[in-house]
Parts: structure tokens; C-alpha cells; sequence
């Protein structure tokens, strides 16, 4: 079993993964609360991913999020887990348009947060974005495979990389986004052979997120692998149903509420003896109050 983190994770525990070969387990949090149980038992890596939207807002897509909403639960998750490496997620549209507006917004995201690297969206078009970032010092991950941002595009979430022309346009773009100077990069929802293509030919460390055993690192919804969420993708494990036990415990709730279970006297505040008394005789002079006629 895990310990608690006792010492600050970076990007250079990212780097060493990929020397040492040992795995980096990541998982997605949005909260302090879940931060903090979280640092508590050992995750070494957080992701403040746009996936919130779906977990959280409920939306169908990850598009309506803000960069604000995105600043807000990230600088939450920092002060819940302050040892852990922290990847912030920006949102659609908060760096397309100009590299100089992409170059403000992750910034904005690094001094309010306190994140220890950014994640964007890529493609071939980012790579000025990206040798920007990396030049002013920040750490960027490189998110290629399936880019969720690019729904419309796509038609909806699918597996990408299974013919092998877009197996070799990931690994072009990967050689790319190193080129440019990202920091590590992170695949979602390739085949197993297309990762270990771009784990072969970069050597930055990758992250895996459903694109099999040969990357670094891993990363997967926590609500997803902890039966919160329906169908979750294929490629997440299920480590725990926490949702049959919240439903029951919420239903309890309604029955001793409805029952007359609570509150009771273990519920209560107590006033001093002297001072109850010198409230009631004093509310004893009070007329009752005369209902609406």
C-alpha cells in the first residue's frame, strides 16, 4: 500500500520514470477534498483535467468549460495535494487564436495555480505555441490520439491510430511537439503499437490514458474507475463502486429525517443552565405573535 506523499513531485519525476522505468500513476481530481484523500494515499500525480465538465457540470462534451472554472478547481486541487506533480488542463479556445493569447492564458493558469506543467490539445498548428511556452520556462504536455476538444471535428469520441496512416501522423506530430520543446506528451485512446512507436522514437516521457502498457506513465477518470460515472471506457479499471454506497447512505439520510431518527439530542446545542433559564422567563413576557388576519 501507498504512503502519503512526503516530499514535492516535479516534472523531473516524470523524466525519471521514463529513465528508470518505473510507472507513474496519475489520476484525475477536481476538488480539496478528493485532493487531499488523495495526497493521503500516495498518488503521485494529479490532473486537473477539462473533463470536468462531463464529471462534474454535466455536460456532454468538454467545450462549455472556462479557463476561469478551469483556474479555480485547479488552485483548489493545489492546496488539497501541495506535494504532488500538478498537470492543469486548458480549456477550448483559451489558447487558439494568437500564440501571444495562448502564451497569457497558460501563464495566467501557472501564477494562479501553482501547477507544475500545463496540457494542451495539439496539433501541427501548436507548434509555435509550444517552443513559446517552453521558452518562457513552462513545462507543456502535448496531448495527442483522441483530443476530446476536437469532437465536432471527430463526430464524437473514437480510438484513433488504427489505420497506419493515422499511426504514423501521431508519431510525426509526437516527434514534432518534442521538436518544439514539450516537456512530456500524453496519448489517449491509441493502439498499444502506436505508443510504443512514440515511446521508440521521442524521449520525453509519455503518458498513457487507454493507450497501453509501454508509456511511463498512466492516467484515468477517477470518477469513471470508482463507479461513478455510466460506461466508462474500456480502458479503465474498476478499483471501487463508491456510488451504491453514497446512494444508501443518502436514502438513510431522507428515512431518519422523515422518521423523526433526527436530529436528536446528540444533535443538539446546550445553553448554560442560567442562561436558559434567564431566556425563558424573559421570552415568558413576549405576547405570542397574532397570525395574519
Amino acid at each position: 500500500m501507498s504512503s502519503p506523499l512526503t516530499r514535492k513531485l516535479t516534472v523531473n519525476d516524470l523524466r525519471q520514470a521514463r529513465e528508470s522505468g518505473r510507472k507513474l500513476a496519475m489520476l484525475t481530481c477536481y476538488d480539496f477534498t478528493t485532493a487531499r484523500l488523495m495526497h493521503q494515499a500516495g498518488v503521485p500525480a494529479l490532473l486537473v483535467g477539462d473533463s470536468a465538465g462531463n464529471v462534474l457540470l454535466g455536460h456532454p462534451t468538454t467545450l462549455p468549460v472556462t479557463l476561469a472554472f478551469m483556474i479555480e478547481i485547479t488552485a483548489a486541487v493545489r492546496r488539497g495535494a501541495p506535494l504532488a506533480l500538478l498537470m492543469a488542463d486548458m480549456p477550448f479556445g483559451s489558447y487558439h487564436g494568437s500564440v501571444a493569447r495562448g502564451v497569457r492564458n497558460v501563464c495566467r493558469m501557472v501564477q494562479r495555480t501553482g501547477c507544475d506543467c500545463v496540457k494542451l490539445e495539439v496539433a501541427e498548428s501548436h507548434f509555435e505555441l509550444v517552443r513559446a511556452l517552453s521558452d518562457a520556462g513552462v513545462a507543456v504536455v502535448a496531448h495527442l490520439g483522441l483530443r476530446p476538444q476536437t469532437v465536432g471535428l471527430l463526430g464524437g469520441y473514437r480510438t484513433q491510430g488504427r489505420t497506419a496512416r493515422e499511426a504514423q501522423e501521431i508519431v510525426a506530430l509526437s516527434l514534432q511537439m518534442q521538436r518544439a520543446g514539450a516537456a512530456a506528451l500524453l496519448l489517449e485512446a491509441v493502439p498499444a503499437e502506436v505508443a510504443q512507436s512514440v515511446v521508440e522514437v521521442t524521449r520525453v516521457p509519455v503518458i498513457g490514458c487507454g493507450a497501453g502498457p509501454h508509456c511511463h506513465g498512466h492516467v484515468i477518470v477517477t470518477h469513471d474507475a470508482v463507479g461513478l460515472t455510466e460506461n466508462p471506457p474500456r480502458f479503465v479499471p474498476r478499483l471501487a463502486d463508491l456510488a451504491a454506497p453514497a446512494v444508501a447512505a443518502f436514502a438513510d439520510y431522507v428515512q431518519q429525517v422523515e422518521t423523526g431518527q433526527y436530529p436528536a439530542p446528540q444533535h443538539e446545542y446546550q445553553m448554560k443552565p442560567d442562561q436558559k433559564a434567564q431566556f425563558l422567563h424573559k421570552n415568558e413576557t413576549i405576547p405570542p405573535a397574532r397570525a395574519y388576519e
